[in-house]
């Protein structure tokens, strides 16, 4: 396998480079705790490493250094599609460097014929409550999935530290192969009242999404390309990149780490985003019953604000500029859909909403993020069901999550293990000053 032989002529070096950065340099200070971090959250504290991708404040996510317009460039396209193969950016985030077409359509086809998933698994779905939240049905179908884990396996069986990475790198490959087949199985189950859809082998991973989803236009194929590539990571520290990391440091396989990836993209503060955004530009809409008035909009804008409530979708951690990925879907939408209502209300946002937030003084970054306009392109092409959207942001975050997994046991990273403080120590360091 050509992913599994890249890695491995990278290792040597890459092991190196850490073990000399360790023992030359291992006592330089990359930063300063303050008691405010330590109770925000770990907020900008410096304790994690990730070669995978970058928050740069300035120009956004960077896949292996690379920004997104330079990604969607860049990578291989299937015949007649604007947006690359996912396989291809999987190919990017494990190996570092950008693939030939052969080499994008290598993953594609170690995806395909990997897709297969155990009958019991769809047992298991089919016993849960119909009310059941998809995510809980997401999460549990990854726990089951865990029965075939080669990691579990071979680490039972004994192996050397230096050859985890390769077990997990068969469990990444295997569990996002079969991602887009489960994900369609549970939104038809939950949704459709129907069952089991086979993907189709001519279409590629992307495209497979779409298709299982039931819109297999292809301007939706692209839209489920650009979706996958832009969730797919987000360096180490959001939350659920970095409970899967903090999961997995123990040696737990991918699928026990990746469920626990799920179960905190699950929370309200970091998956669900992207519906809460879609809902209040649905109210907007519902408000005044078509694209309101400029001054109209500025004034319901206001009145969220002054109600005690945020306008979702706008501001960032790191960001200081528009999210690139919100940018993406922009130039998608306004090529597709320029014509929607709420596509309409999301511009006329954007003109609005940043000079709000600049007078209102609270927020660092008053520009839209991603989560700003995804939920409104789903619910054009008729994904309408708004707890489906952050299971649809899980499927893309498992590429992100998986590679990183694969290169933390590579370069043997070790068990999480912070140190707590009392308050009374806090307390006491805060009285010397």
């Amino acid at each position: 396998m050509e992913l599994k032989e890249r890695i491995a002529a990278q290792l040597p070096e890459w092991r190196e480079r850490v073990r000399k950065l360790i023992k030359e340099s291992g006592d330089v200070k990359v930063g300063e705790v303050t008691i405010s971090q330590v109770y925000g959250g770990m907020r900008d504290v410096k304790g994690l490493v990730t070669d995978i991708s970058f928050v740069d404040p300035n120009e956004g996510i960077r896949f292996r250094m690379h920004t997104i317009p330079e990604v969607l460039e860049k990578l291989p396209k299937p015949p007649g599609a604007s947006m690359p193969y996912v396989g291809g950016l999987y190919y990017l985030l494990l190996i570092g460097k950008f693939p030939t077409e052969e080499q994008a359509l290598g993953v594609e086809a170690e995806w395909k014929k990997r897709s297969e998933i155990p009958p019991f698994v769809f047992d298991v779905l089919r016993a849960m409550p119909q009310d059941a939240h998809p995510m809980m049905l997401f999460s549990s179908a990854i726990l089951a999935l865990q029965h075939g884990s080669v990691f579990a396996r071979r680490y039972h069986e004994g192996m050397k530290k230096d050859e985890y990475w390769e077990p997990m790198l068969e469990d990444s490959l295997n569990l996002t192969a079969k991602l887009p087949t489960l994900a369609g199985f549970i939104y038809c189950l939950k949704y459709r009242g129907c069952g089991i859809i086979e993907p189709r082998p001519d279409l590629d991973w992307g495209a497979n999404f779409a298709y299982m989803l039931g819109n297999p236009s292809p301007e939706y194929m692209d839209l489920s390309r650009l979706y996958m590539i832009i969730h797919s990571d987000h360096e180490s520290g959001n939350a659920s990149a970095h409970a899967t990391h903090l999961a997995a440091s123990t040696l737990s396989d991918i699928y026990y780490a990746f469920s626990a990836g799920l179960n905190s993209l699950a929370g309200p503060l970091h998956g669900l985003a992207n519906q809460e955004s879609l809902a209040w530009l649905l109210d907007v809409y519902q408000k005044f019953g078509k694209v309101p008035s400029k001054e109209a909009l500025r004034q319901y804008a206001w009145d969220t604000l002054n109600a005690g409530h945020v306008i979702p979708g706008y501001g960032h951690a790191v960001l200081r500029k528009p999210d690139p990925r919100f940018t993406a879907q922009y130039e998608f939408a306004e090529k597709h859909m320029p014509d929607d209502p709420l596509f309409q209300i999301v511009k006329l946002v954007f003109e609005v909403v940043p000079q709000v937030l600049i007078e209102q003084g609270k927020a660092k970054n008053p520009s839209p993020n991603v989560d700003s306009i995804s939920g409104t392109l789903q619910y054009h092409y008729g994904i309408k069901e708004f707890d489906f959207y952050t299971l649809m942001f899980g499927v893309g975050r498992s590429l992100g999550v998986t590679a990183n997994a694969v290169w933390a046991r590579a370069l043997g990273q070790p068990i999480e293990r912070p140190k707590s403080l009392t308050t009374a120590m806090l307390e006491a360091l805060a009285a010397k000053g």
